[in-house]
């Protein structure tokens, strides 16, 4: 006999609860830690103990997930790509390359915006220390040939890696202008992008004719060293004379 819902007071059964969301990983809780500590303290105030007390890891686990600081700034790059990536807009696919990169570029900036006061902390230690700008620079150049795939841009050929810095050093100075930028609608930030980008244009364009003046000086250089390869292959080689030759004419 089936019991009547009645007799239980009419309740209905219990709903299953909800998964729980998986604890961060080791990696997530270390970067975390770090940019609440550049948001706190300048860069060179704290240490790798002081990350890993903040994430509430041993120095060990810190060790096997991060070399360095410096790494954990990557780490902390590569999840903002993943982010971004992960945010896939076909509504922009008929729109111009210009504004397909603009599109990704702000979505960039709200990934990063939890992540704003420590940034700004990070990026007045980076214009202190060459080092440091010559690492994080090549960080953020791999970021942002991504960011330009996502843009359905994809930069290859022998002016890639001038197009990409020059795209680096234009989200340095879109950067400075967003740390300043307290406008909930971003404005000047976005006006900031903007202009950069199309610089970036004009930029991109010379670049490409520049590449297109000197590709057949480059044909022509390839040519010369690809015959004279040829002619090194095809020389006759000179047999040694045999020394007991030598000492027997020496004799006569």
């Amino acid at each position: 006999m089936i019991p009547d819902a009645r007799s239980t007071g009419g309740s209905e059964p219990d709903a299953p609860p909800a998964a729980a969301r998986p604890a961060p990983s080791v990696k997530d809780r270390i970067i975390e830690a770090l940019m609440e500590l550049s948001a706190e303290r300048e860069w060179d105030d704290f240490g790798l103990t002081d990350v890993a007390t903040r994430a509430g890891v041993s120095l060990s686990e810190f060790r096997d997930a991060f070399p360095s600081k410096g790494a954990v700034l990557a780490g902390f790059a590569r999840r903002i790509d993943h982010v971004v990536l992960g945010q896939e807009n076909q509504t922009l696919a008929d729109e111009a390359p210009r504004e397909r990169v603009f599109d990704v570029l702000m979505r960039r900036l709200d990934a990063m915006a939890p992540y704003k006061l420590g940034l700004q902390g990070i990026m007045e230690h980076v214009r202190r220390d060459p080092l440091t700008a010559a690492a994080l620079n090549g960080v953020v150049l791999n970021s942002m040939r991504f960011m330009l795939a996502a843009a359905g841009v994809d930069v290859e050929g022998n002016m890639a890696a001038l197009k990409l810095q020059g795209l680096v050093l234009a989200w340095g100075r879109v950067l400075d202008v967003w740390f300043e930028d307290d406008d909930a609608g971003q404005a000047r930030t976005m006006a900031a992008l903007d202009r950069e980008l199309s610089r970036g244009e004009t930029w991109v364009a010379r670049l490409d004719d520049f590449d297109r003046l000197v590709s057949p000086l480059r044909i022509m250089g390839r040519a010369m060293m690809d015959a004279r390869r040829r002619s090194r292959e095809r020389k006759p080689t000179v047999k040694p004379v045999p020394t007991d030759d030598l000492d027997a004419g020496i004799a006569l």
